[in-house]
């Protein structure tokens, strides 16, 4: 706890405006089951971690700047030439610098953080610093720095000269001046009572003093006062045994950190004796041991001195236990102890007595007790009804028969098993059934599964938060469920689907199942209380539109990332998602994508749009239906105008008539031509095609084809029609608007047109004898007005000065060499 304060002050705060525009990863988009904070040792693990973060700060701000070098790592002797100006963060750790001077960064006017740990620097004066007037952030850690010629860097709030080789604390009166500082890192081989003394009315947060090279002859002590820091730091030599004789007193700390603690039997005493001194200080409620190797009996006495003292909270990290574990007495008197937390523990003691152990642990009289990354396969059920309010036994190779038939956790509220062996839910229910406090429970990362075959489970009927994630549980899981839940996690499990005869679960307010194999969201029937839901990564494929019907206390839902398939029925899903507030759908638009069909994969669902007629089958039949009938009005309108039944009569009749003849010509190899020409007219011009037509063109040996002297007795007036055409080379028509009335004339005219276009020949000769008016010529002889848009003709003149030209035009039409073929023999004219 005290920790996070010191580290968010001193070394955050200078950088929080250069970061608070960089993107900085999220956390799992899922929440987190543990959302009541009931552990507050927790907090102080941070102390271990407190180089690494301020470190990991610098190193994302130089990534992401644009003004930030790095440097570290290169072999490099000096520092480099060409730096920016503008240069803000400037990172030269872990190179071979032996010496800094002024014009290697006095131009860096703007620069605010410089790293220059683990190099070779031996001396240096601070002085060259004083054209850096914002530089916050400076490291000379980890260097053979044996003196430093001060100066005042009046900006500077990290200070860090730890791990050097300065025979006395590096300490001088201008540090005194440093008013900003907030951290200060120092190392020394011997100690004096007042070496802090010009820097006691500073308000430091955190003082790193590194004792790796102390040391005293035996039986001689020396002192140190320190007067005003929130937090200390002592790191120790890492492979000598605790040796340390030094009365550090200390006014204002309240958290103390001891790194490198090596204890055997023999020299236990040093370092309670040590820790005497520093106890007594009003204010240290939270120590931390760090990398510490031990016998048990010496640890079981640290317990026992730290037990009456004002401390709260207490953490071990990374602890090894040595030589033997016998039986240790201890006495459980009134602490003022809340929490003890101890992490990773390596055991090198393999024949002991699993009782002894864990006596000393579950009997304490604490509120709060963790114990993680151990190897410990039990945990003993207090003998007593037990302080306990917090346990977290999480990383260990606890099984189901962990605290069954205990009825003395009485006042247990949390409790987290995750990371273990369990692998019964129904046993895990009876485990807490005798706990009558229990309000969340962490089940999590085990191997759970539960058969449901007719037991019912048993639960502490008070148990709000379950976390049963990451385990191999399937549908039947909600059958199995303390009824008061409020959140419950489930994801990372096996479950298809969430049955309808559920255990009611009212109170239910967030449900995580995602992670899962589910093909449809849930409705909120048994969850009537249900605000929170996620279900992403499932097989959801067509979520229902109704959802939010049937979920009317929603406020957050993430279905994101599961394979939509984009059709019609999912349209009603996506509007429906329109209609809540974007707060509420997590994720939207971006994990919503559409999966199938291929054509769609990969498009957001908001921007997948389908034709409404497509989707809807009684509007698609009705629209079929209507153009069906519109399709067929119209074409029967287009028969009636275009008189389409007489056309088709007539290519029957022809193609009747063509069959006849070519089953009667067989033998014939090419077409019999009797006639030049075959005239077509109406009776009323009969006078002018015999007075005038015939007469000139027969005195030019035309042989002229007409219907009352060719046609043959006995066929149809068609078949004479198509037979006279087929025979003769020329077909003349005689326009008039007399002929236009006659319909046998428009059929002969049809049928000669039929045979130009079947012969591939130009046998028509249209002669307009009187004008007809377009308008004169009924709608259904579209083809006689094709035909006199598109053809020459030969107009009757009225002039008998013209007729000469006239009959020159006709008789040039016939200016050919014709074979008239016969049955027996050729005729050529």
């Amino acid at each position: 706890m005290c920790y996070l304060n010191a580290l968010r002050q001193p070394d955050l705060d200078a950088y929080q405006d250069a970061l608070k525009n960089s993107d900085s990863p999220s956390g799992d988009s899922r929440f987190n089951i543990m959302t009541k904070d009931k552990e507050p040792i927790v907090r102080s693990f941070h102390f271990v971690c407190m180089i690494a973060l301020i470190f990991g700060t610098i190193i994302q701000f130089s990534a992401e700047s644009e003004f930030a070098v790095n440097e570290s790592n290169k072999g490099l002797t000096h520092v480099p030439k060409g730096l920016s100006p503008k240069t803000i963060v400037l990172d030269m750790s872990q190179n071979y610098i032996s010496e800094l001077h002024l014009s290697d960064i006095s131009f860096l006017s703007g620069l605010r953080v410089l790293r220059l740990s683990h190099n070779r620097l031996q001396h240096l004066d601070i002085s060259i610093f004083k054209f850096n007037q914002d530089l916050e952030y400076l490291d000379l850690s980890h260097n053979q720095l044996q003196k430093i010629s001060c100066h005042a860097v009046t900006s500077l709030k990290h200070l860090d000269l730890s791990f050097n080789d300065f025979d006395a604390l590096p300490i001088c009166e201008e540090f005194g001046n440093l008013t900003q500082l907030n951290f200060l890192g120092l190392s020394a081989k011997h100690l004096q009572q007042l070496d802090l003394l010009p820097v006691a009315h500073l308000h430091l947060s955190v003082i790193l003093l590194e004792l790796e090279g102390y040391y005293v002859k035996e039986h001689e002590t020396e002192s140190l006062q320190i007067l005003n820091t929130k937090t200390l730091h002592l790191v120790f030599h890492p492979n000598n045994f605790f040796s340390v004789q030094a009365n550090i007193s200390v006014n204002n700390v309240g958290c103390l950190q001891l790194s490198n603690i090596r204890l055997k039997d023999e020299n236990c005493h040093i370092l309670i004796t040590f820790l005497s001194e520093l106890t007594r200080g009003p204010n240290l409620v939270n120590i931390t041991l760090n990398h510490v190797e031990t016998t048990w009996k010496c640890l079981v006495r640290v317990f026992q001195f730290l037990w009456p003292k004002p401390v709260e909270y207490l953490s071990i990290y990374n602890a090894t236990i040595v030589e033997k574990i016998d039986k240790e007495d201890f006495t459980y008197s009134e602490t003022s102890l809340k929490a003890l937390k101890i992490e990773h523990i390596t055991n090198k003691v393999f024949l002991f007595s699993q009782t002894v152990l864990y006596t000393v642990l579950s009997e304490m009289n604490i509120m709060m007790l963790t114990i993680s990354d151990t190897p410990f396969i039990h945990m003993l059920c207090p003998q007593a009804p037990s302080t306990f309010k917090f346990l977290n036994f999480t990383q260990n190779v606890l099984t189901d028969s962990i605290f069954q038939e205990c009825s003395t956790l009485v006042r247990l509220e949390t409790l987290i098993l995750q990371k273990n062996e369990l692998k019964d839910l129904f046993k895990v229910g009876l485990m807490t059934k005798d706990m009558p406090s229990l309000e969340m429970l962490d089940v999590s990362w085990n191997s759970l599964e539960y058969d449901g075959r007719n037991r019912n489970c048993t639960w502490a009927e008070r148990i709000e938060v379950l976390n049963l994630s990451s385990n191999i549980l399937t549908d039947s899981v909600f059958r199995c469920l303390p009824p008061r839940l409020r959140v419950l996690d489930l994801h990372s499990n096996r479950i298809t689907s969430i049955p309808e005869n559920v255990i009611r679960l009212e109170a239910l307010q967030e449900l995580n199942v995602a992670s899962n194999s589910l093909a449809h969201l849930p409705g909120c029937d048994s969850f009537s209380s249900l605000s929170v839901l996620i279900i992403d990564y499932n097989s959801i494929s067509n979520p229902s539109a109704h959802f939010f019907q049937s979920c009317q206390k929603i406020r957050s839902i993430n279905a994101g990332n599961n394979p939509f398939q984009c059709t019609c029925e999912l349209r009603e899903f996506i509007r429906s998602i329109g209609q809540v507030s974007s707060e509420v759908v997590e994720g939207w638009p971006d994990s919503y994508k559409c999966d199938y069909p291929e054509s769609y994969k990969g498009t957001l669902l908001k921007d997948f749009h389908v034709s409404p007629l497509s989707c809807n089958t009684a509007l698609l039949i009705a629209t079929i239906g209507v153009t069906g009938l519109v399709l067929a009005v119209a074409v029967t309108v287009l028969c009636v105008y275009f008189d389409l039944p007489w056309y088709l009569r007539m290519v029957c009749q022809w193609t009747q008539t063509r069959h006849r003849a070519r089953n009667t010509s067989l033998h014939e190899l090419q077409r019999t031509l009797q006639f030049h020409a075959f005239i077509s007219y109406s009776e009323h011009d009969s006078a002018w095609v015999k007075n005038e037509l015939l007469p000139n063109l027969e005195k030019e040996d035309i042989r002229i084809c007409l219907h009352e002297r060719n046609f043959v007795p006995g066929k149809s007036i068609v078949e004479n029609i198509i037979n006279c055409i087929e025979k003769s080379y020329k077909s003349i028509f005689v326009l008039s608007p007399n002929f236009v009335q006659s319909e046998w004339c428009h059929y002969e005219l049809y049928f000669a047109h039929h045979n130009l276009f079947h012969e591939g020949s130009n046998n028509l000769i249209l002669i307009l004898l009187d004008p007809i008016p377009q308008n004169s010529i009924p709608s259904k002889y579209h083809k006689l007005k094709a035909l006199m848009a598109q053809r020459t003709y030969l107009e009757w003149p009225k002039e008998k000065s013209k007729h000469g030209l006239f009959w020159a035009n006709i008789r040039a039409a016939f200016n050919v060499k014709l074979t008239l073929t016969t049955e027996n023999n050729d005729v050529k004219t």
